[in-house]
């Protein structure tokens, strides 16, 4: 939080922000330099040694405010007096010629002792003052004394570079120095150091500066600085710290060998797995070892904890043992061997390789791909809630679509000119409603309701590419589906084919093996649930009360028992591996490692086995040539764990496949879910979506689990006035500077702020603005008006404020930054005003997830994006609606204007309510863009020339730096581009 009380004398409030990096830098104006003087004779002073006795007042801090006899009084409170020995402080004065003083005492915050209202009157020499009574001699006299407090500060100028570094302080009851403080020494490369007495307190604040005007005050909040040894580095204070220039002893300790390395043959690929390695230090790589085939002996160096080993030869044994290595080079012992025997080559090997291209090029179209479009009715499964919810009396299964019916309705996408389609998750689901995909079970297996023959997800995949198209995968690392994770745990239940529960649980079918899709011959269902129960408790059962009837009845009246049903905290699912409660307070550290619902089984994503088990299941869909993840439930996993674990095993595993700049633009963004109109959620930066985007700061424990907690708390203390922010967004006046990346996590964020604001466009502009300086780069935030999950403002409707407003909200997203992003079907606004989502207690036909395949009916093909070269049936009605026209001409218009995808901007010199403008430079292109949307605007301090409108083709020449746009009316935009091309497109129901 910023610090507000008054500054002491002589201090100058902070006053000009600059651009320096992350740290809070500011200018403070410097004091006038006193007048210089010739040199005088030195004269004899006098000097009084007051010493307090402290036992009676026990104070924190004690003062001495004083004016020698004649002269002028000290500037309250005084000046700070040091231990001297039990029970006494002291401080040592000149008087000049004084041959006395008169004095009072105090504490720092407000109690004084000043002698009943008299002052003391004070001689020179020692001089004792205990409880009111004046003396001369010094109680210290032949004892030892006591020691005064120090603090000894490390300052780090390593990503500021100053030559000079000055600590500006206040010991704790004290007054500050005076600016620019008092000079740090050179202690080592990148390290200043001083040594502060602060006699009798324990504590000092201060701000850094390097002698020029330049100054890091921690924002304004002053930094609070202890006793003993502190680091003050990057914002933050370490206290008790190890001396940073301290010669380091050298690391001659190995690494323990990994343990419990597990391979798992696929095919002509094997899967690794181990545990990690432990070192004083910390382990830096792992060293895999293979042997066996033609290849002789091949060492690979692996990242993570998981590695793939693909393209082997088939039907042949390999063995592989794994070390690890340190950053000083040091090699554990090998561990114990894991062998495995490949397969047959598979008929149909991944192909994929992601397209590789800037993320933000690519508008993105978000489909149900259950819901989307029906390619094949073989698949087509109702589940166990296929009566109940209503979906049979429509013959609506809830898994219609495929990526069969996707791939025959690429063009369309396509023809709307999107060149990204995110879908949701492909895994395994299981639970009595997964068609959305987010009850992972099989993580290893796609879902073969979504396959079908000649159409599989490598199908898709290949066939998106070979139009120029992104496919998105919905991935989900938080949780697995309520019967656990094939492969990890799976949990067996309590149940009893009894008069009352035959209905419900399934005769087992020894060899058959769930998958969604195979009907089981006995019972003709394909959500066969006899491998999941057992009467008998079975071995190694943790579950409480096994078996017990609870006392409770189910709706039907019927016998509900113990360990009948998935819970966190029934013993059920292994401490180890699940996390054992409930989310209580959805913005406390429990909702990072707790439940969400019964059917979301919470993974523990801080346990090596978990995480070896999710980094191989996504391994597979790299390989595929997927180009992104969208991560569901991102904020239910702590930052360390992202940052430490799965977001460097993705970019290890996508530059391994397909090289490293396919890996820079592998486009990995988050939902941090946070439906307040906060920049902070709440004010918790650990549940605020820009909080991800960020490296950690500081170092924590090596073990994951105790350092999510240290993160959480230090993140949480240090809360949102003490955050790094960016200028990676914004232009420098008109220009475009090098984003610095530096300290990038890897993952970007849906910007839920303009998602929960976009009831009106104008509220989701100046929302998102204001939040944009606290992101990494916000030019990559995925920004849409309604999902899956919410409309605006926590809206549980799909959006329904009309059609102009529908305009508006696009061509905002269109033109600033950010990636736009369409929820299927929203292009004719399809579903408006239902619920989005409402389980299986209606049918899905009246919410917002209705099967859409009616409205693309029949064909269409796309001769480019935005581009429809023939369509027949009802895809051309659609085809025909007035926002799918205004999308189509929003996508040409972007695509053209490079500024439009990957600009910075600013909203500098310019009136107008939606008005901006940005610019992108890279090489040989300078694309510079003034844009205002529904409303006029006036844009002043502009780069002279020929200005284009993209809409109209309108030419405005600008000679004096100022340009003025008339209001284009709700909906529509004007879009002038310094040198432009001209109009792009041609004029629809709201561009024109």
């Amino acid at each position: 939080m910023t610090r507000t009380p008054t500054r002491p004398p002589g201090r100058p409030v902070a006053a000009l922000a600059v651009a320096a990096g992350l740290l809070g830098l500011v200018a403070v104006p410097s004091e006038e330099a006193a007048p210089r003087t010739a040199p005088v004779a030195a004269v004899a002073e006098n000097t009084a040694t007051v010493f307090y006795w402290t036992k009676t007042k026990n104070w924190a801090a004690y003062n001495l405010h004083y004016a020698p006899d004649g002269g002028s009084w000290t500037t309250v409170p005084g000046v700070a007096m040091e231990a001297a020995c039990t029970d006494w402080v002291k401080r040592t004065v000149t008087l000049g010629a004084a041959t006395g003083l008169q004095a009072t005492f105090n504490n720092g915050t407000g109690t004084w002792d000043n002698n009943g209202g008299r002052n003391y009157a004070l001689g020179t020499g020692a001089i004792t003052v205990k409880d009111g009574v004046v003396a001369h001699s010094d109680p210290c006299s032949g004892t030892t004394p006591t020691p005064s407090a120090k603090a000894t500060v490390y300052y780090s100028t390593e990503a500021l570079g100053w030559s000079t570094v000055n600590i500006h302080y206040q010991p704790a009851g004290g007054t500050w120095t005076a600016v620019p403080g008092v000079g740090m020494q050179a202690a080592c490369t990148g390290w200043w150091k001083r040594e502060i007495d602060l006699g009798t307190a324990a504590s000092l604040k201060a701000a850094f500066n390097n002698g020029n005007g330049t100054w890091d005050n921690n924002g304004g909040a002053d930094y609070a600085v202890g006793t003993g040894v502190s680091t003050v580095r990057n914002n933050a204070v370490t206290a008790n710290a190890t001396d940073p220039c301290a010669a380091a002893t050298p690391d001659t300790q190995a690494p323990t060998a990994p343990g419990r390395v597990t391979a798992a043959a696929d095919g002509t690929s094997v899967l690794l797995t181990w545990d990690p390695a432990t070192d004083d230090r910390g382990v830096t790589k792992y060293q895999v070892t293979r042997v066996g085939g033609s290849g002789g002996t091949v060492v690979t160096d692996v990242g993570s904890t998981v590695y793939s080993d693909t393209g082997l030869a088939e039907r042949t044994a390999y063995s592989y043992t794994v070390k690890a290595v340190d950053a000083a080079g040091n090699v554990s012992a090998a561990s114990a061997a894991a062998t495995a025997t490949t397969g047959d080559k598979p008929a149909t090997p991944a192909t994929g390789k992601p397209l590789g291209t800037d993320p933000r090029k690519d508008p993105i179209y978000f489909v149900l791909t259950a819901r989307f479009n029906d390619g094949d009715a073989t698949n087509n499964r109702g589940g166990s809630q296929h009566v109940k919810s209503g979906n049979a009396a429509g013959d609506d299964p809830m898994f219609r679509g495929d990526f069969k019916g996707l791939i025959q309705k690429l063009d369309y996408v396509k023809g709307l000119g999107f060149s990204a389609i995110w879908v949701t998750p492909v895994v395994l689901n299981r639970s009595d409603y997964d068609y959305h995909g987010y009850h992972g079970y099989d993580f290893y297996k796609v879902d073969p309701r979504l396959e079908s023959a000649g159409a599989s997800y490598q199908d898709l995949i290949d066939a998106a590419h070979a139009k120029g198209m992104k496919i998105y995968q919905d991935v989900v690392y938080n949780h697995s589906s309520r019967w656990g994770a094939k492969g990890l745990f799976t949990p067996t239940v309590y149940g009893v084919r009894d008069s009352q529960w035959s209905w419900y649980y399934d005769e087992k079918q020894p060899g058959f093996e769930y998958d969604g899709l195979t009907i089981d011959p006995k019972t003709g269902k394909s959500y066969y649930n006899g491998d999941l129960w057992s009467t008998a408790e079975p071995t190694g059962n943790t579950c409480l009360n096994w078996g017990k009837p609870t006392g409770g009845k189910s709706a039907e009246g019927y016998t509900v028992y113990n360990c009948q049903w998935p819970s966190p905290t029934s013993g059920m699912f292994p401490k180890a591996l699940y996390h054992q409660c409930w989310i209580g307070n959805w913005e406390g550290e429990d909702s990072r490692s707790c439940w969400l619902h019964e059917d979301l089984a919470d993974f523990d994503t801080e346990n090596p086995a978990v995480q070896n088990y999710l980094i191989g299941a996504y391994d597979k869909y790299i390989d595929m040539g997927v180009d992104g993840f969208r991560v569901d439930t991102a904020v239910h996993i702590p930052r360390t764990t992202w940052n430490r674990r799965f977001l460097p095993a993705i970019q290890e595993r996508v530059t391994q496949s397909h090289g490293a700049e396919a890996a820079k633009n592998f486009f990995v963004f988050g939902e941090v879910a946070a439906f307040v109109n906060d920049k902070w959620n709440r004010g918790s930066v650990n549940h605020s979506a820009q909080f991800f985007t960020w490296k950690e700061r500081k170092e924590y424990d090596i073990d994951d689990t105790k350092a999510a907690l240290e993160m959480y708390d230090y993140e949480q203390q240090q809360g949102t006035g003490n955050q790094p922010t960016s200028t990676n967004a914004f232009l420098s006046g008109n220009s475009y500077h090098t984003p610095d990346h530096s300290r990038f996590s890897g993952m970007n964020v849906i910007d839920m702020r303009m998602h929960m604001n976009f009831g009106d466009a104008s509220n989701a502009f100046h929302n998102g603005k204001d939040s944009d300086d606290s992101y990494n780069d916000a030019t990559y935030n995925v920004v849409y008006v309604d999902s899956h999950d919410y409309g605006p403002n926590k809206s549980s409707e799909r959006y329904t404020g009309g059609t102009d407003a529908w305009a508006e909200n696009m061509s905002l997203m269109w033109t600033f930054r950010g990636i736009p992003t369409l929820y299927y079907g929203s292009e004719i606004e399809f579903q408006k005003g239902q619920k989005i989502d409402c389980g299986p207690s209606c049918p899905l036909a009246t919410t917002g997830r209705a099967y859409f395949g009616a409205h693309v009916a029949g064909s269409v093909t796309a001769s480019d994006f935005s581009q429809v070269s023939s369509a027949s049936g009802a895809v051309a009605t659609t085809l025909a609606q007035p926002l799918v026209k205004h999308v189509q001409r929003l996508n040409q218009i972007r695509r053209a204007i490079p500024a439009l995808q990957m600009g910075q901007y600013s909203t500098e010199g310019i009136s107008g309510d939606m008005a901006f403008k940005r610019r992108y430079t890279s090489g040989g292109t300078d694309s510079f863009a003034l844009v205002t949307i529904t409303g006029g605007a006036t844009y002043t301090g502009i780069p002279n020339g020929t200005y284009t409108d993209a809409v109209t083709g309108d030419v405005k020449t600008v000679a004096n730096g100022t340009l003025t746009v008339a209001a284009p009316g709700k909906g529509n935009l004007r879009v002038y581009v310094l040198n432009g091309p001209g109009r792009i497109g041609a004029a629809g129901p709201y561009l024109k």
